[in-house]
C-alpha cells in the first residue's frame, strides 16, 4: 500500500489534468466576461438606433427636403 501512494505522488497525469481543468476554467471564464461586455454594447447601440429610427417621419421625403409628393401629381 505504501509503494501505491509513493507512486500515485509521483504520478503526473493526474496533475497535467488538474492543469487542464484551471485552464479550461479561465478559458470559459474569460469567454463569458467578453460576452457580456459585447452583449452590452450591442444592446446600448441597437437601443440608440430605435431612438434614432423613432424620430424619422416617413412621410418627410427623401433625402434632400423634398415633401413627399414628387411623382404623386398632386
Amino acid at each position: 500500500m505504501i509503494k501505491f501512494i509513493k507512486n500515485f505522488r509521483k504520478d503526473e497525469d493526474g496533475a497535467v489534468t488538474v492543469d487542464w481543468v484551471v485552464l479550461t476554467a479561465a478559458v470559459v471564464a474569460l469567454a463569458a466576461v467578453a460576452y457580456n461586455g459585447i452583449s452590452s454594447g450591442t444592446n446600448t447601440l441597437s437601443q440608440a438606433i430605435n431612438t434614432e429610427m423613432g424620430t424619422v417621419n416617413p412621410d418627410a421625403g427623401a433625402i434632400g427636403g423634398t415633401s413627399g409628393t414628387s411623382g404623386t401629381g398632386g
